[in-house]
């Protein structure tokens, strides 16, 4: 019995140790520094203590169902030439059903080859096909476009996250905000420059190069005029921005064809440089392999034409194709931050989708300050509220909870620092709730021992069936307060997902403190009393 009570006890102090350790060191090497620091540099606070920035980003994923529909728009053009389907016209009619695609003019000499083409798995897989006179429509199934859209939104969240990786943010929070909204959600403590946030955002926004086919003109009506007034199926008019044209004018517009020749996930690598002969400052890019070679497929079969870089939906400059370009290129008519945005954006990748802010909120640190004193005040009283009644209820026994507690309370604070998870203001609540879901452990198993000792039972009796008949409980009331944390820790965001962590790594703690430290206690104790001697409980 002594040998087990002491290996049971130096399993016990070896705990307390590690646990104190991971405190302040969290799971590196000792650091110096004041208590404060090291706490700090372990656990990590939220944006509600910390202060910080508080971003609801929308994502427009149907421009990234119109963008593969007008690349599968050029794409089976091109299949059904090569397929002998001559006179096809492949478009999309009408441009705000961006999912539906129309094929026209088919011959009854060619149905046979057009439905060869379409029954294809890269067509039939995405889109249901329908037969209509002389042609068919390609309607793309919902199954795709959800998973289009999922895959949207999470590529926006990673490029996302790299451009704020470049901000220095510990512990920052990107996810997915809502259910079927398609918005993200990002808060970034110690981040109170709402701007900075911003421009490091919004540098991550679409880009693409098109093809110039119409323009410049005052109106979207004079950019049409230089089409004969209709603007085919294929094309589009897209205003310009401010850079554009000498005057500034912000009012350019331009026709432009629908399909991109590349776009943000072409591009391999961008520098900022300057023009050696106007010292003017450009972004100079590098192309994947295969983008190059459509790219220099392109510019050596259009030599004199124009195309139009496209940021953020808006024409940022347009060039005259002089000579065949292969994988590199350079950018025009930006300013030095503008081109040094652009090239860290086309080093991290574009969004695949544009993105509009549906709310911007600032926390200031002294708000943090304040919550973080109120939030300790409230947990140090009623913890000390709880030790004070255990004391003064169970007397001896008392003394056992109160040293579980502590005991608990470090556990929990050494797993945050471990996992250097980050500590809310809901987190800290979920603190208070294990001190009193601790304390209601003890409860159950000292009322346990008290009912044993009632009915005659020894000492070590009543210690060993209190324990016994209270272990079901406990587990039954821990797990499924495991269980609503874990729902939280799913669907909830940022300071719910604090208090579920907090709640959850405190109830494990629980478990061992309220059921292992106890009964080793209550064994210490019951080992030095002489047989019959009285339990202070």
């Amino acid at each position: 019995m002594q040998k087990k009570l002491a290996g049971r006890t130096g399993i016990i102090v070896a705990t307390l140790v590690i646990f104190t350790y991971f405190i302040f060191f969290g799971s590196g090497l000792p650091k110096k520094g004041s208590v404060k620091q090291l706490l700090t540099n372990s656990i990590h606070l939220g944006l509600d203590l910390k202060g910080g920035t508080h971003l609801v980003l929308q994502v427009h994923v149907a421009e990234a169902v119109a963008a593969q529909t007008d690349s599968d728009v050029a794409r089976l053009q091109a299949d059904l030439a090569k397929a002998g389907v001559t006179g096809a016209q492949v478009a999309k009619l009408d441009p705000t059903k961006v999912d539906i695609i129309n094929v026209a003019n088919v011959t009854a000499a060619d149905t046979a080859k057009a439905r060869g083409v379409l029954n294809g798995t890269s067509y039939s897989s995405t889109y249901d096909v329908a037969s209509v006179p002389n042609g068919y429509t390609l309607t793309m199934k919902q199954q795709s476009r959800k998973e289009m859209e999922s895959t949207v939104l999470q590529t926006s969240i990673e490029t996302i996250r790299q451009r704020v990786d470049s901000l220095g943010v510990a512990e920052p929070v990107i996810q997915q905000y809502g259910l079927g909204d398609n918005q993200i959600l990002i808060e970034l403590p110690g981040i109170s420059n709402a701007d900075e946030v911003h421009n490091a955002i919004q540098s991550t926004a679409r880009l693409e190069i098109h093809e110039v086919v119409g323009g410049p003109a005052a109106t979207e009506a004079e950019a049409l005029q230089t089409l004969g007034g209709s603007l085919p199926p294929d094309d589009m008019v897209v205003k310009g921005a401010s850079s554009v044209t000498a005057a500034g004018n912000s009012d350019m517009f331009y026709v432009l064809k629908r399909v991109a020749i590349v776009s943000g996930t072409d591009f391999r690598g961008a520098q900022p440089v300057r023009d050696p002969n106007t010292g003017q400052s450009q972004t100079s890019f590098n192309l994947t392999s295969g983008a190059g070679e459509r790219f220099y497929e392109f510019t050596s079969a259009n030599v004199g034409k124009g195309i139009a870089v496209v940021l953020e939906n808006r024409v940022r400059s347009v060039a005259s194709i002089k000579s065949a370009i292969h994988d590199s290129g350079v950018i025009e008519g930006l300013s030095e931050d503008e081109a040094k945005n652009l090239s860290l954006m086309l080093r991290t990748g574009s969004l695949p989708a544009s993105i509009s802010y549906l709310d911007t909120l600032t926390v200031g640190p002294s708000l943090g300050a304040a919550s973080i004193t109120h939030g300790v005040y409230a947990a140090v009283a009623g913890m000390l509220a709880v030790m004070f009644f255990m004391l003064l209820y169970y007397r001896g026994a008392g003394i056992n909870a109160d040293l579980a507690l502590v005991l608990n309370l470090v556990i929990l604070l050494g797993f945050m620092g471990l996992t250097g998870s980050t500590l809310t203001l809901p987190g800290i609540a979920g603190v208070i709730l294990t001190i009193g879901m601790g304390v209601d452990s003890n409860v159950l198993i000292f009322e346990r021992i008290r009912e044993e000792l009632h009915l005659g039972r020894a000492p070590s009796a009543a210690v060993q069936n209190g324990f016994a008949h209270a272990w079901i409980t406990i587990i039954d009331t821990h797990v499924t307060t495991i269980v609503s944390a874990a729902i939280l820790f799913l669907f909830g965001t940022g300071p719910v997902r604090g208090f579920a962590v907090t709640l959850t790594f405190g109830l494990l703690a629980n478990i061992f403190t309220a059921v292992f430290v106890s009964r080793t206690i209550f064994d210490a104790i019951l080992n030095r009393k002489q047989r019959g001697e009285a339990l202070s409980i």
